[in-house]
């Protein structure tokens, strides 16, 4: 993950409007379906209506921005509600490369089962913070390859924990979880400034991580218990 800034991020995407944007960023590609499970996003959102704070302080969405978002703990789970900004970290493809991405860096923090980086086109993936004073995910039973809920407006997509950040921002995606919500995934233009709400499963992990028909099947098995236990 690279540390964003609001500056920079209007400025390269009027770059790449300019020479190279990506054919994903077009409205028309964006999928159609209303999400992933068995289990709505109305649901899971009910759960989630107040924060009990684990984390000691709070994160930013943006370099520029205030620190206004707490990681809020629930059984079996911990959860936030922040912006998405568009990940194309990993293997070099078609639209995740050193062109389409003024942040472009070739590696994830997890890897493939064949060691290979992580592919943010293909995969669905979030990105946490790295572990430091305000909350480290890892103690919290968060681990690489543990299935995350993503949820924006009607839709629910089952993504996994692909990659660490910068420690004191929060509320990053792969392209392809932008992609599957609906959002335009470009990287410089693309995401959401605000409503997407990431609940992670604790002690959770898919195996191999780059499969998401097994996050997904795990993700609605998980969600349907996180509904029954809160």
């Amino acid at each position: 993950m690279r540390t964003r800034t609001l500056a920079l991020a209007a400025a390269s995407g009027a770059a790449l409007l300019a020479t190279a944007a990506l054919p994903a960023a077009r409205a028309a590609d964006a999928p159609t379906r209303t999400g992933e499970g068995t289990v709505s996003a109305a649901d899971l959102l009910s759960k989630v209506t107040t924060c009990s704070q684990i984390s000691h302080g709070k994160y930013k969405t943006d370099n520029e921005t205030a620190a206004t978002i707490p990681v809020c703990g629930k059984n079996g789970a911990v959860f936030w509600k922040a912006d998405l900004d568009v990940d194309c970290d990993g293997q070099t493809t078609t639209a995740c490369n050193h062109t389409t991405d003024p942040w472009f860096q070739g590696d994830t923090a997890f890897h493939q089962s064949d060691g290979r980086a992580l592919s943010a086109e293909k995969l669905p993936y979030v990105v946490v913070p790295s572990s430091s004073s305000i909350w480290n995910y890892s103690a919290a039973g968060i681990k690489g390859g543990g299935v995350v809920a993503v949820i924006y407006k009607d839709k629910v997509e089952y993504a996994v924990v692909g990659d660490t950040g910068p420690s004191k921002i929060i509320g990053e995606a792969s392209y392809a979880t932008a992609k599957a919500l609906g959002m335009n995934p470009n990287p410089a233009t693309g995401g959401a400034a605000s409503g997407v709400t990431y609940i992670l499963f604790k002690n959770t992990q898919v195996k191999p991580i780059e499969s998401h028909s097994v996050a997904v099947a795990l993700g609605d098995q998980l969600a349907k218990e996180f509904l029954a236990n809160n």
